[in-house]
């Protein structure tokens, strides 16, 4: 991933963490980056930035709780997502674990597998490989359970996911050269 793309992971996790009061700031600098890596894109993340301005700080955050807190089918845990609560959520958290231990990544408060925990980790660390497969195996068939799991178009967080979905496909599509050498699947965290 270009320097960039990983500033733009960054932003997607502070987005996906519980709003604060440089939430509305980071979509802005989020919508930035996008329009000058993606052009050809009009408005991306229009609807999020709306709804973020339009919403007193204290609603935003009633609904940020209430979309991933309060209901299952939105958890923002990969694993959860993945293997629902099994043994095999269990083996991928702890993988996952020993892959920021091995780049010297502090996962903070959340559990390793949680969405923005991920996206900072894959925004900061420089092996293309590992995030790859983390990208393809873990964050996207994630988000497309998520996306299931809202399953309402004017939902204020549909847009952000499908907007970060896009992004990291596209990213994978665009570096596919970049991530050409095969790696050990025991290597990196997303093999279940």
């Amino acid at each position: 991933m270009t320097v960039a793309q990983q500033t733009l992971c960054r932003h997607f996790a502070d987005l996906l963490s519980y709003p604060d009061s440089a939430t509305r700031e980071t979509a802005a600098a989020c919508v930035a980056l996008l329009r000058e890596l993606r052009p050809e894109v009009d408005e991306p993340l229009t609807g999020f930035v709306n709804f973020l301005d339009s919403h007193q700080p204290a609603r935003v955050e009633e609904i940020f709780t209430a979309t991933f807190d309060l209901q299952p089918a939105c958890h923002p845990y990969v694993g959860y997502q993945l293997c629902g609560e099994s043994q095999q959520r269990t083996m991928f958290l702890i993988k996952l674990q020993q892959l920021y231990n091995q780049h010297g990544f502090a996962a903070g408060s959340e559990l390793p597998d949680h969405l923005s925990t991920m996206l900072r980790f894959i925004g900061t660390v420089d092996d293309r490989n590992c995030c790859k497969e983390l990208v393809s195996d873990g964050l996207l068939p994630a988000l497309e359970k998520l996306l299931q799991g809202l399953d309402q178009g004017d939902h204020p967080y549909v847009v952000l996911l499908r907007t970060l979905q896009c992004f990291l496909a596209e990213t994978l599509d665009r570096d596919s050269t970049l991530f050409s050498v095969v790696r050990p699947k025991e290597t990196c965290a997303c093999s279940t």
